[in-house]
Order: structure tokens, then sequence, then C-alpha cells
């Protein structure tokens, strides 16, 4: 299994096996998938933070998560 999808598949546990399908033959998607992962880590390390900015970073990326995910989904559903 491609690693870029593991996020995807982790927020859409029924649908993994839809998401590997489409990511075969839609690199758009495949790359959607891969921008899910890279949000939750950088959000991550943003919850770690001591900075001052801290809560609005995550807050943006927490945000962005969000979007990501809802993207991922609406692809699946117009692909269904």
């Amino acid at each position: 299994m491609d690693r870029r999808l593991l996020a995807a598949i982790a927020h859409f546990p029924d649908r993994g096996h839809a998401i590997e399908e489409l990511a075969r033959w839609d690199e758009e998607f495949l790359l959607l998938c891969a921008d899910l992962p890279e949000a939750e880590a950088a959000l991550a390390r943003w919850e770690r933070s001591d900075t001052p900015v801290r809560e609005e970073r995550c807050a943006e990326y927490r945000e962005l998560v969000r979007d990501l995910a809802g993207e991922i989904e609406a692809t699946l559903d117009r692909n269904a």
C-alpha cells in the first residue's frame, strides 16, 4: 500500500479500497491524499510549540486538515 494514502484511510476506514483504487488512476487525488499527512504532521508540530502564534497556527492547520479530508470525501463521493 502507498504510504501517502494511510492518513486518508485512517479518516475513512470504510472507504480504504475506494481510496486505493482512485489513487491508482487519479494523480490529483493521490496528491490530495499525500497532503493530508503533511498537514497533520504540521499541526502536531504546532501543538507542541510554545511560540506566541501557536494557537493561531493550530487553528489554521486544523482547518486545513478538515478541508483536505472534506475534499477527499467529496472526490470519493463523485467517483462512487
